[in-house]
């Protein structure tokens, strides 16, 4: 193995030109690590947000960054050597994993590269029937939806409120899920549905087929039919989509229900809720082998896939950023090594 690799780099924050494909440091495995061989890496939502220096967050949250710096968070690819200390995974296992996050906003977690170090609780074994690629597309969208539906998994505190995330039992409950095609929406309906929920799903109607063949009971086109107007009220709605006027979902909404925001930042009805018994809740993604594996096993044994929405070589990761930014994503976009 030589010392350098290829990678996509960030200099300064910008637009999807500011990532810059070259040579970088192979990176080496300390104590607790894995050395990764990646050959895909999946982009989600921060690394946009980093990307472009988080001016999407309020300002103290903004990071002072190292740069350079290597963007992404989601690989799929295999062992190529471990640190002292590793007993679970040997050179040649396929893995796949959510890189240190949340992480240090001030570095990159280093996924958009042919090599990166992962803490060996953060990785778990590639389930054998997927691809690279659809593995690469998995992890930091399916531990959030199984973060916020099924088991939170850690006891970290919680950035976004006072009180720890308790998923509700969704047997014999109706949930909407706003946002139902993309990466944590596509996946948050075959959890809901795979825990017996009755499930609705809002997107835009070209992807009505496909989110029915996911397993949602009724499609909501929201550019027909707006996604909080839906009757009956609904005992949980998963809001995956963010922005503003989050608080129109209490609406449609039972007494004792509740509304998960994947993205809080601008929610401005709690007063609102707390009068209607609705609660709201949040939580923040992290990273996790353990629940890689367990959620592993459903992608395993088919009861949950994911969708690629595309797919880009590593050194066109601006072109790959810029179909981001374009939105309307049918699950997920990923960079293949």
């Amino acid at each position: 193995m030589t010392d350098m690799m290829k990678a996509v780099r960030l200099h300064a924050f910008g637009g999807p030109t500011a990532l810059c494909y070259e040579d970088a440091p192979i990176p080496k495995a300390n104590a607790g690590e894995v050395l990764v061989k990646v050959h895909a890496t999946g982009i989600n939502p921060p690394d946009l947000y980093l990307r472009d220096g988080y001016r999407a967050l309020p300002p103290e949250w903004h990071p002072n960054p190292l740069f350079p710096l290597i963007l992404g968070t989601d690989i799929s690819g295999v062992v190529a050597a471990v640190g002292e200390g590793i007993t679970g995974f040997k050179p040649g296992d396929a893995v796949y994993s959510m890189v240190k996050f949340p992480g240090d906003l001030n570095k990159g977690s280093g996924a958009y590269a042919e090599y990166v170090c992962v803490p060996a609780s953060e990785l778990a074994l590639k389930p054998r029937k997927l691809s690279h690629s659809e593995a690469a597309a998995a992890p930091m969208s399916l531990l959030t939806a199984w973060q916020f539906l099924i088991d939170t998994g850690h006891e970290a505190p919680n950035p976004f409120q006072s009180f720890r995330h308790q998923p509700l039992a969704l047997k014999g409950k109706s949930v909407l899920i706003n946002g139902a095609a993309g990466g944590v929406g596509h996946l948050s309906v075959q959890l809901a549905k795979w825990k017996g929920a009755h499930v609705i799903a809002a997107a835009s109607g070209r992807h009505k087929a496909f989110l029915l063949s996911l397993g949602a009971d009724e499609v909501i086109d929201y550019t027909v039919t707006a996604a909080e107007s839906v009757s009956p009220k609904v005992d949980l709605v998963v809001d995956a989509v963010g922005g503003p006027h989050m608080e129109r979902f209490l609406n449609i909404i039972k007494p004792g229900g509740a509304l998960y925001l994947v993205n809080p930042l601008g929610f401005d009805g709690h007063s609102i809720a707390a009068a209607r018994d609705i609660t709201v809740s949040t939580t923040q993604v992290r990273s996790g082998g353990h629940q890689l594996c367990k959620a592993g096993e459903l992608l395993e044994d088919g009861t949950l896939r994911v969708a690629l929405d595309s797919t880009y070589p590593l050194s066109e990761a601006s072109l790959a950023h810029e179909r981001a930014a374009r939105g309307s994503i049918q699950g997920k976009i990923v960079l293949v090594v």
